[in-house]
């Protein structure tokens, strides 16, 4: 620690720190455009200037090193005087176009300027005028706005590992552009709005529509993916305007997906907004006593191991619980979570879960990727991979993939195989990648879908346990055999026990007809085609995608932006969602409506609160009692019980396809939206067409 003395305050801070942070950790505000924590320093606003004693002049604290004994000055006159100026020089191409500008009220330049500037302009001059670019369907550009500030140029860079912009050209014709004219690639594009401090970044999809203090903002989580970020909704009214990333280290940082930011006009498109029931072929609109009422007539007489549920990926585990109580108290095992058929190792819970948590990437010093492509599946950890690759101060970070990846994954991969076969090599040792893993302090493996949704996943698995536990993946203190679920909703699945039972069907066998009834739980990633036509069809869900199409009854849910709900990461992390506005028409949260009809066909739950439903939870997994934070623990007993079951299984000689086609279409939500939906057709890779 170094021993600084700030304003007159003494305080330590780690060696290596800047002058900003040090000013920082003793309380006093620094201003700053071109400064961010998560980026480099680059320097280059000259806001953040304090006063160093024995230095000749203002220094810019952001890049400036502290040392033993120094004294930083943070409100001398020389510092005001310097702040305002350039402050006036900042301003002196900037359009004072406060009103009509996108980023009015949330602004650091409009902030700023109030705090620090002079009040007054002494420029009378013609301001310069910059061409806006065209970035994509999803950032809007103002050019001549941009304070040259370079911090959506080092996020492309740095973090998203999409170097597509920069600056050209010098002094007042200095402009952020593309090196080329085309679309930002990034899943993660939508962060240059959040890091760019003025108003030249804007969300095109959202131009133009409120005010940031007209809206009202609550707290949520993300479900287009399985990492499970932090989101803030902000709605106006009764709609979902905006949904912005919330600070979360262990998670996210603050970073958020393209998908999980712009896929919210999807939310008000396609909506299921009222019961509806099939007569003579036909789906005709009901109250909910009527369909209740024909449900219940349809379930009379039908056993319980004839009736069937299947969730679909975005379901909130109360919903879950009280479909899962509801079917239990029929006599029905039939049930399951997991629409892409994949295979888990459901003997212990460490088997199905990202072990290392999120932030465990950060501590990893080898990565090996089975049958996964993190930048497609999960753009922001994609960015945590990438993060810990750059780290050259803890060292390299050498990263191999048995499977190929569809885009640049980012960094640098060496390329094992293609298929599962290369994991023989890697347990032989004939694989020179065996040896950096087991020279590494804390390996890293990451199982994908690509693996698990195959018919040789339990041997993939095996092979992936023993090639833990022989070279150091899995030992006390680390567990870094880590699986990447998709599905927001397949770990609290997993976790609630949403499984087929004993002698249960699985969905495979419910698709060809092993049920009279099948209860699908906004199910519709799964082949509708393939659904007995003899099967009697109830959808719940809230958008009128694929598999309400061919439902016999239709009961309109709650997205996720409407309920309160209870959402488990790929990492097992247990997280809470908060309702931001109410579902459309005569839609409900989803475990009313389950409760409801338990009322209605004489098999009531007993919950009638999600308090009470919570509690009903945690009885079935404990897990659901610790909310918030999670507990690494390494399993190294699981290893051995689970290897010698699966010695005799073989792999297949086919190679590792991604699970996601397209990256913008991969839920009802997401297609339901005209954002994603240009997205899409704008980023979509082209097929080759053979030449004639």
């Amino acid at each position: 620690m170094v021993k600084v003395i700030v304003d007159g305050t003494l305080v330590d801070v780690p060696a290596g720190f800047s002058a900003l942070q040090a000013c920082e950790a003793a309380g006093k505000e620094i201003p700053r455009f071109c400064y961010h924590e998560r980026l480099s320093v680059a320097g280059n606003c000259r806001m953040c200037l304090v006063e160093v004693a024995r230095a000749p002049k203002p220094v810019a604290s952001c890049g400036f090193p502290i040392s033993e004994g120094m004294q930083i000055f943070t409100d001398t006159e020389v510092v005001r005087r310097a702040r305002r100026a350039v402050m006036e020089f900042l301003l002196i191409n900037h359009p004072l176009d406060c009103p009509i500008c996108d980023q009015g009220g949330e602004c650091d330049l409009q902030d700023q300027a109030y705090g620090y500037g002079s009040g007054i302009s002494r420029y009378h001059e013609e301001k310069r005028a910059v061409t806006d670019k065209d970035l994509g369907p999803l950032v809007k550009t103002a050019m001549t706005r941009c304070i040259q500030c370079t911090r959506c140029v080092r996020f492309s860079t740095e973090v998203a590992g999409t170097p597509e912009l920069g600056m050209v050209s010098r002094g007042e014709n200095a402009e952020i552009t593309t090196y080329v004219q085309k679309a930002l690639t990034s899943e993660l594009s939508g962060n240059l709005i959040d890091v760019c401090p003025v108003g030249a970044l804007t969300a095109k999809p959202s131009a133009f529509h409120a005010r940031s203090w007209e809206y009202k903002k609550t707290d949520s989580i993300d479900v287009m993916d399985a990492l499970g970020t932090n989101i803030q909704i902000q709605a106006r009214g009764g709609e979902v305007m905006r949904i912005v990333p919330r600070v979360n280290d262990e998670v996210n940082e603050e970073w958020l997906s393209d998908k999980g930011r712009f896929s919210v006009d999807g939310l008000k498109r396609r909506r299921l907004d009222q019961p509806w029931v099939r007569v003579h072929g036909k789906l005709h609109p009901a109250t909910w006593q009527e369909a209740f009422v024909s449900l219940a007539r349809r379930l009379e007489g039908v056993p319980g191991e004839k009736i069937g549920a299947i969730a679909g990926d975005l379901c909130d585990v109360e919903s879950l619980c009280a479909l899962k109580d509801f079917l239990n108290s029929l006599g029905s095992s039939n049930m399951d979570c997991r629409q892409d058929g994949a295979w888990y190792d459901l003997s212990a819970r460490a088997n199905y879960l990202f072990n290392s948590d999120i932030a465990g990437i950060d501590e990893a010093d080898a990565l090996l990727l089975i049958g996964v492509e993190p930048r497609r599946e999960a753009p922001v950890l994609n960015a945590r991979i990438r993060k810990r690759y750059l780290d050259a101060g803890r060292g390299g970070f050498p990263i191999a993939s048995i499977g190929q990846f569809v885009s640049d994954p980012t960094y640098q991969v060496d390329i094992l195989a293609d298929g599962p076969t290369a994991l023989d090599a890697l347990l032989k040792g004939e694989n020179a990648f065996a040896e950096v893993l087991q020279k590494a302090s804390r390996p890293m493996i990451i199982l994908g879908h690509g693996a698990l949704t195959r018919q040789d996943a339990p041997a993939i698995y095996a092979a992936c346990k023993q090639l833990a536990a022989k070279t150091g993946v899995v030992v006390d203190g680390w567990n870094g055999l880590n699986v990447l679920h998709t599905a927001a909703s397949r770990v609290g699945a997993l976790d609630i026990g949403f499984v087929p039972g004993p002698h249960g069907c699985a969905t495979a066998s419910m698709l060809r007809g092993g049920v009279e009834v099948l209860w699908l739980m906004g199910a519709d990633e799964l082949p509708i085609d393939r659904i007995s036509p003899e099967t009697f069809v109830v959808y719940q869900g809230h958008h009128g995608d694929a598999a309400a199409k061919r439902a016999d009854i239709i009961l309109p849910g709650a997205a996720y932006t409407e309920k309160s709900g209870t959402y488990v990461n790929t990492a097992g992390r247990v997280q809470r969602a908060f309702r931001a506005v109410f579902a459309p028409g005569d839609a409900r949260e989803d475990w009313r409506i389950i409760r409801a009809f338990s009322e209605v066909y004489g098999h009531t739950l007993p919950y009638n609160t999600v308090e009470e439903l919570r509690a009903r939870m945690a009885d079935v997994n404990p897990v659901f009692t610790h909310v918030g934070h999670i507990t690494r623990l390494a399993a190294p007993q699981a290893i051995a019980s689970q290897q010698e079951k699966d010695e005799d299984k073989s792999f297949m000689s086919a190679p590792f396809r991604s699970v996601i086609p397209d990256y913008y279409q991969t839920n009802a939500i997401s297609r339901a939206s005209p954002t994603m939906a240009e997205c899409s057709k704008v980023y979509s890779v082209p097929r080759a067409i053979a030449a004639e």
